[in-house]
C-alpha cells in the first residue's frame, strides 16, 4: 500500500513538474502580448504576399489581410499606439469598478462582512457557508485569498475539525468558483470588454454587457456551494480527521467577532445599501407605476433590457462600493474625512500598476489583430472546419471548456488568457451561430475549475504557506492532491449544467441570448 501511495504521489509530482516548468517557461504576460503583437505584424506581411481571401459572413465581400509591415502600416501603428490603449474597452470599466470597491475594502466593510458570515455560522453549516462566502468574495478582488482562507482554517480548528479542511473548502469557493456569484464583480466588465472587442471583428456594432453571464452565475452559485460541500465532507474530510477542539487565538484580528463599532458600521452600511437599492428599484419600475418611476429605463421604449440602468451597471457597482464603504467607515470610525475615502480609492489603484502595463500591450495586440483582418480570416476558416465536422453544440462547447481548463494550468490570469483566446474563438463561434456571451460563459467555466490545481495561479504559493502553518511538510503535491477532487467534480458538474443550459435554450444574462443572428438576416 505504501509503495502504491508513494508511486501515485511521485506520478502527481512528475505531472506537476511538467506543468510548472511549462508555465515558468512562458514570459511575463505583458512580454507575451508584446511578442504576439510583433508576430501579428510579421504575419500580416507574410499573409499579404499570398492571395488569401474569405467572404465576409455579413456582407459577402472579399476579406484580405492588411499588411502592417509597410510604410502605411508603420504610420497606422505610430498614430494609433496611444488610442489603442486609452480606448481599450476593459480599461475604463475595471478602473471605475475598482475605485468603488476600493472604498468598501479600505473601510473594512468587506472584511467585516466575511468575518460576520463565517464566525456566526452553526457548525453543521460551516462547510457550505465557507464555500458560499468564498464564491461571494470574488466580487472584491483578492480579499477571499488573503482573509477568508486563513480565517476558515482558524474557524475549523475552533470547531474541532482539521484546519486544512476548512481552508480547502474556502479556497474551492474563492478560486474554483471564480465565475459563480450572486452579484457582479470587477472581473465581469473586464471579460465582457474583451468579448466585445472580439465580437466586433465580425459585427462592428456588437455590445457585450457586464451582466452578460449574470443568470448563469446566479444559478452556478448554489451549484458550486453544493458540490464544494459534497467534496469536502465525502471525499476530502476522510484524509483530514477531526482535530481536538481548540480556542481561536484571541490575538488574531481575523478570528475576532465583530466589535461594537464594527457592528455599528455594518448597520450603517446595511441602511445605506437598502436606501440606495430602493432608489434603484424606483428608478427601474415601469413608467407610471409610481410618481417619477422608471427614469433609468429606456426613454423611448420604456424597456429595461437596453436601458441606462443596464448600460451603466459599472457606474452602479462603483456607487454601491462608495456608498456602502463610506457608511460603514463613518459608523465604524475608519473613515473620518474625505481624505480616508480618497485613500481607499488610491489604495485600490496602487495595485494596478502591473495590470496597466499588461493592458497596454494587450490593447496593441488586439488592435493589430483587428487591423490586419487576420482574426476574421482565421475565424471564417475555423468555422468552416468546425461546420464540416458537424459537432452538436454541447460537445463543441465541452471541448472548448476542456481546452480552456488545460490552458489555465499554464497561464493563470483569466483576463490575459481571454485576451489571447477571445479574438479567435468569439468570432469563430459567432460564425457558427453562437453568441459571444455564451462563448464567454464556456470560457469562464473552464478557466475557474482548474484554478485550484494550477501552480500558475498567482495566489497558489500563498495557499501553500497557509497549509504549512498546520502541515509543515505541505507542498505543491499536498495542495493539488487536496484540491484535485474539487477540480474534477466542479468540471463535471458545471459542464453538465452548461450542457443543460444549452439544451433548454435559456438566456445566460439580461439581453444575452445563446445564439447569434447577423443583423443582415433579420436578427
Amino acid at each position: 500500500m505504501t509503495e502504491t501511495v508513494a508511486s501515485r504521489r511521485s506520478a502527481i509530482d512528475r505531472f506537476l513538474s511538467v506543468i510548472e516548468r511549462g508555465g515558468n517557461a512562458l514570459p511575463h504576460p505583458a512580454t507575451l502580448f508584446a511578442i504576439l503583437a510583433l508576430l501579428v505584424i510579421l504575419m500580416s506581411g507574410i499573409a499579404s504576399q499570398f492571395d488569401l481571401s474569405v467572404a465576409h459572413p455579413a456582407t459577402g465581400e472579399a476579406v484580405r489581410p492588411v499588411n502592417l509591415l509597410s510604410i502605411d502600416g508603420l504610420h497606422r501603428i505610430l498614430t494609433g499606439l496611444v488610442t489603442n490603449f486609452t480606448s481599450f474597452a476593459p480599461l475604463g470599466t475595471v478602473l471605475v469598478a475598482l475605485i468603488g470597491i476600493g472604498v468598501a475594502e479600505h473601510s473594512g466593510l468587506i472584511g467585516a462582512a466575511l468575518r460576520l458570515l463565517v464566525l456566526s455560522s452553526p457548525r453543521v453549516l460551516l462547510t457550505p457557508i465557507l464555500v458560499f462566502a468564498g464564491v461571494m468574495s470574488n466580487m472584491a478582488s483578492e480579499i477571499g485569498y488573503v482573509l477568508l482562507v486563513p480565517l476558515a482554517g482558524l474557524t475549523f480548528l475552533a470547531a474541532g475539525r482539521h484546519p486544512i479542511l476548512g481552508m480547502a473548502a474556502a479556497f474551492a469557493g474563492v478560486s474554483g468558483g471564480y465565475s459563480a456569484n450572486l452579484l457582479i464583480g470587477t472581473i465581469d466588465p473586464l471579460l465582457s470588454g474583451l468579448s466585445q472587442e472580439a465580437a466586433r471583428i465580425v459585427d462592428p456594432a456588437y455590445t457585450v454587457s457586464p451582466l452578460a453571464n449574470w443568470y448563469f452565475m446566479i444559478v452556478s452559485t448554489p451549484l458550486i456551494t453544493g458540490l464544494g460541500w459534497f467534496v469536502t465532507e465525502k471525499i476530502v474530510a476522510p484524509r483530514f480527521p477531526d482535530a481536538p477542539s481548540a480556542s481561536i487565538d484571541a490575538e488574531d484580528p481575523q478570528s475576532q467577532k465583530l466589535s461594537a463599532v464594527e457592528k455599528r458600521g455594518m448597520l450603517y452600511a446595511m441602511l445605506a445599501t437598502v436606501a440606495f437599492s430602493l432608489l434603484l428599484l424606483w428608478a427601474t419600475l415601469p413608467v407610471g407605476s409610481l410618481p417619477g418611476a422608471g427614469f433609468l429605463r429606456d426613454a423611448v421604449t420604456g424597456d429595461l433590457l437596453k436601458s441606462p440602468f443596464l448600460s451603466g451597471i459599472v457606474a452602479i457597482i462603483f456607487a454601491y462600493g462608495v456608498i456602502a464603504g463610506i457608511a460603514y467607515g463613518v459608523g465604524a470610525g475608519t473613515i473620518k474625512s474625505d481624505v480616508d475615502v480618497i485613500r481607499g480609492m488610491s489604495a485600490s489603484m496602487a495595485t494596478l500598476g502591473g495590470y496597466l502595463v499588461l493592458v497596454f500591450f494587450a490593447a496593441q495586440f488586439v488592435a493589430f489583430f483587428n487591423w490586419t483582418q487576420l482574426g476574421l480570416i482565421f475565424a471564417v476558416e475555423g468555422a468552416n472546419v468546425l461546420r464540416s465536422i458537424g459537432l452538436p453544440s454541447v460537445p463543441l462547447f465541452i471541448g472548448f471548456i476542456l481546452l480552456t481548463a488545460t490552458a489555465n494550468l499554464f497561464m493563470g490570469s483569466a483576463s490575459a488568457k481571454w485576451a489571447l483566446m477571445a479574438p479567435v474563438f468569439v468570432p469563430m463561434f459567432m460564425l457558427l451561430g453562437y453568441s459571444p456571451e455564451v462563448t464567454q460563459t464556456a470560457y469562464r467555466v473552464g478557466d475557474s475549475v482548474t484554478n485550484i490545481i494550477s501552480p500558475m495561479m498567482s495566489y497558489f504559493a500563498l495557499i501553500i504557506a497557509f497549509f504549512q502553518k498546520y502541515e509543515p511538510k505541505a507542498g505543491i503535491g499536498t495542495l493539488v492532491a487536496t484540491m484535485l477532487p474539487y477540480s474534477v467534480v466542479f468540471l463535471i458538474g458545471w459542464s453538465l449544467m452548461f450542457g443543460l443550459w444549452l439544451a433548454f435554450g435559456l438566456p445566460i444574462g439580461p439581453d444575452a441570448p445563446l445564439m447569434y443572428v447577423p443583423a443582415t438576416t433579420g436578427g
